[in-house]
């Protein structure tokens, strides 16, 4: 188990937010600057993207991954960064890539390579470095993995059950059956988009309705704090913990240059907020701003913290009236 960057565990890192990425991983993006051809290689995955938001907000990251293979070792110099410690499991799966062509504007798929299984072993290594990292500072977020075999739904139980019992503030951004799994650990916090509802069965229609119907059935769940993003211009939807008011979460129009990553940016701002000891009503409009000043930029997870703040600003939160 290799460690960038090691830290203690003093009483001064409990702001930290550990966010669990399993298998990051390696982005080669081509642009287009000055009508030359500009490449890119970076770190991605949900969990990767929403580290690069969290800490820019000044919040610092913990984040525990599995790396293994050439992208591996790749990945193992492009994921340290500012406010980033980095901690990993050394394994014989091998992390996923991609290659995508945006310049004509549009993101086009040229290649993309599946990451590789966990075996048992590596699960167990993977798993005890975030329950530890996890009780060390207090607050997890939960994010999955780009492929959706790479790792077992029930490692997502077991840590959402057992950082919860055991004091931790447990976040996830997920669907499907890990959504399923996080949700019998009773966490706090659970960001779904309204397609991954409908996917899952547990809306009937986009409706607000529905989708509410299905928020206030993760409520029943165990589920705190519950958010639903919508894509184009509906408003996203929250139901902030020890509250019966469903609220719509108005953002500020802007015209994208990119759309993808904007849930995982809204999930990053609101961990960060609360993290920072800001109320779930200002999180919420702090989360939305990420969101909003994501779609605005061309690489995911990314915007400034001053930016986010004026944004924020412009959020409205209403009551939903259904």
């Amino acid at each position: 188990m290799s460690d960038e960057k090691p830290r203690g565990d003093d009483s001064d890192d409990r702001e930290s937010v550990v966010i669990f990425a399993p298998l990051p991983v390696l982005t080669v993006t081509v642009e287009q600057r000055s009508g030359a051809d500009d490449i890119h290689v970076h770190a991605g995955g949900q969990g990767v993207w929403q580290s690069r938001m969290v800490s820019s907000l000044g919040v610092p990251v913990v984040l525990c991954s599995a790396l293994g293979g050439e992208t591996g070792d790749v990945l193992g110099h492009l994921l340290p960064k500012a406010d980033v410690t980095v901690r990993t499991v050394p394994v014989s799966a091998r992390n996923g890539s991609y290659v995508h062509d945006r310049r004509s504007g549009q993101r086009t798929v040229v290649a993309e390579a599946a990451g590789t299984p966990l075996d048992r072993h590596e699960l167990d290594s993977l798993y005890e470095l975030t329950l530890t990292e996890g009780l060390i500072h207090g607050r997890v977020l939960l994010s999955g993995p780009q492929e959706d075999d790479v790792v077992p739904a029930d490692l997502y139980r077991r840590l959402s059950s057992d950082l919860g019992a055991n004091g931790c503030i447990v976040a996830a951004d997920l669907a499907g059956e890990r959504l399923e799994a996080v949700l019998e650990g009773e966490p706090a916090l659970i960001k779904v988009s309204h397609e991954e509802l409908l996917d899952d069965g547990r809306a009937k229609s986009e409706d607000a309705e529905d989708l509410v119907a299905a928020m206030c059935t993760m409520r029943d769940e165990g589920a705190g704090t519950i958010v639903v993003s919508r894509a184009g211009s509906a408003p996203a939807l929250a139901l902030p913990e020890d509250s019966d008011e469903v609220l719509e979460i108005w953002m500020p129009t802007l015209e994208p240059a990119d759309p993808a990553g904007a849930g995982d940016s809204m999930t990053a701002g609101i961990v960060a907020a609360l993290a920072s000891g800001r109320p779930v009503h200002e999180a919420l409009q702090v989360g939305a701003a990420c969101g909003a000043l994501n779609v605005v930029r061309h690489g995911l997870g990314t915007g400034g913290a001053r930016a986010v703040e004026i944004l924020a600003r412009r959020v409205e939160l209403c009551a939903w009236k259904g």
